[in-house]
């Protein structure tokens, strides 16, 4: 008797021993999950992990890396301000991803307006994901419930809905490539779910109402073609994405419908989130996107880069298509961190070239800093002006460069002024002007004091005023304009209204 109450005392401690240990190595795992942090509160868990992308980080965060180092940064005169991206599993569509979100490395982002069409639920109108947090097996992302309540606060038909989110696969799988290329950004999720065109006006409408003048992007989320054959798919995906690419709905709505009306075998829809794609459309016709460009096409059936082992059938594919929308003209804001270090150039450059004649090696990464945009610097001795020189022809340097040539001009080449001596150095402050491209126009009325900069050519004479003129003068339209004339181009006082007289604006980006 005292064997069998020994033998169960002993089966009970090993139960409960087991017991002890599973459950704090569950702890552990979960402590190492949250990095030792307190869980979050609604948080949207991964439902398509292990299936549509790797579930382990280190793999996920592979295949993403691998899928962008393929990828190429486009070259563009304007920042990027909306993509379309396809959603399939990463070992069909993930180098076609990966082009599209290349070209937000770098960037600085604060919020991504991800869209989407429901696969899952019918309902009237878009939803919102209010607030909490999307994760993914590499992290949590923040909803910006901010601007997530403005937009659905713009329209009844726009709701706050979570439930229609939870086994949505299409905005999930572009969050790796998000986290992967962005840093600290926040994201608003939409789905629509009718197809109903007057959603997808309300949706566009409320998006572009609360994003002006935020460092904000649109990602639509959309594959093309569904299960025709493989030469089938390039013939009506190419006509798909042609029309996307003129910037007009109409253009889309109409290629769309001829493509349904040809019955092409096997074809079961040409963009799974076309509702997505118009807004996406529709917002960035208001932000002024003209720049359009594929960055990259691919169906199932093409074999995949980076040696993924894929059955390919060409009877039956799905096509990819990842487009960017640039706003032509417009580069993007730089940050507070990017103005400093600007600034930081231009100081230690006019200091190492005043006391040695060298100018210091930079070594720039940003994706702002190397923009190809002119630029003024401007030196101040006790509030004085002592030197100013800019540049617009920058079509071949990066930003940062360009800013240290106008330092050692404005330094040292500055007609108005002798060149800046050392004793002078610890007496000067320095501003930078970074420039839009010239803009012509034809009636000098279109210029507003103190947002435009503007240029006059008459002959071989030019000069130039930069916007901060007319605010720091004071001065009316007339007196600005006849002031550039006869000041900077030295030409008559009212040359500007000559008809032979060049007129051009540019907007700048000013700190000091």
């Amino acid at each position: 008797m005292a064997a069998i109450i020994t033998g169960v005392i002993l089966i009970g401690a090993i139960l409960v021993g087991g017991i002890w240990f599973l459950a704090h190595n569950k702890k552990e795992q979960n402590l190492n999950m949250t990095s030792m942090s307190k869980p979050h509160q609604n948080v949207r868990s991964p439902a398509v992990a292990g299936s549509f992308y790797p579930a382990r980080e280190k793999e996920l965060a592979s295949q993403v890396d691998n899928s962008l180092a393929e990828a190429s940064t486009q070259e563009s005169v304007g920042a990027i301000l909306g993509l379309m991206v396809p959603h399939a599993g990463y070992d069909y569509s993930g180098m076609v991803a990966g082009a599209g979100f290349k070209q937000l490395e770098n960037q600085n982002i604060d919020t991504v307006i991800l869209i989407g069409n429901s696969h899952y639920a019918y309902f009237e109108g878009a939803a919102v994901y209010p607030e909490g947090y999307f994760k993914t097996p590499l992290g949590e992302v923040e909803i910006d419930s901010g601007l997530a309540q403005k937009i659905i606060s713009e329209n009844e038909k726009i709701k706050a809905d979570t439930n229609v989110h939870s086994q949505e696969h299409s905005l999930e799988v572009e969050l790796p490539f998000l986290q992967r290329v962005l840093k600290n950004f926040k994201l608003v999720p939409i789905l629509m779910g009718s197809g109903d065109f007057t959603d997808v006006e309300i949706l566009a409408g409320a998006i572009a109402k609360n994003i002006k003048d935020k460092n904000v992007i649109i990602v639509a989320s959309s594959d093309m073609s569904h299960y025709p054959p493989y030469q089938s798919a390039n013939y009506a995906d190419k006509k798909t994405y042609e029309a996307i690419l003129t910037g007009q709905v109409e253009k889309l709505e109409t290629a769309i419908t001829q493509l349904e009306n040809e019955k092409i075998p096997g074809a079961q829809t040409f963009l799974c989130g076309k509702d997505a794609v118009e807004v996406l459309i529709q917002v960035m016709q208001d932000l002024g996107a003209s720049d359009i460009r594929l960055l990259k096409y691919a169906n199932s059936g093409d074999p995949p880069a980076g040696g993924q082992v894929v059955t390919l059938d060409n009877s039956q594919v799905v096509g990819y298509g990842a487009i960017g929308f640039y706003a032509q003209g417009r580069g993007s804001e730089l940050n507070l961190e990017e103005q400093q270090r600007l600034l930081e150039i231009v100081k230690l450059t006019t200091e190492a070239y005043i006391k040695t004649g060298n100018l210091p090696k930079f070594s720039e990464n940003a994706a702002a800093l190397n923009q190809k945009l002119g630029a003024f610097v401007t030196l101040k001795k006790q509030g004085q002006l002592r030197g100013c020189i800019g540049s617009f022809s920058s079509s071949s340097l990066p930003l940062w460069l360009t800013v240290q040539q106008m330092a050692v001009a404005a330094a040292t080449g500055d007609p108005r002024f002798a060149p800046v001596t050392e004793d002078e150095l610890p007496q000067l402050d320095y501003e930078i002007s970074v420039l839009s491209p010239l803009q012509k126009i034809n009636d000098w009325h279109e210029i507003e004091l103190g947002k435009h900069g503007v240029e006059i050519k008459k002959g071989a004479n030019s000069g130039v005023f930069l916007p901060q003129v007319a605010s720091e003068t004071g001065w009316d339209l007339d007196t600005f304009m006849g002031q550039l004339c006869s000041q900077k181009a030295g030409l008559p006082w009212n040359c500007w209204q000559d008809k032979d007289t060049e007129i051009y604006v540019f907007t700048a980006q000013v700190f000091d």
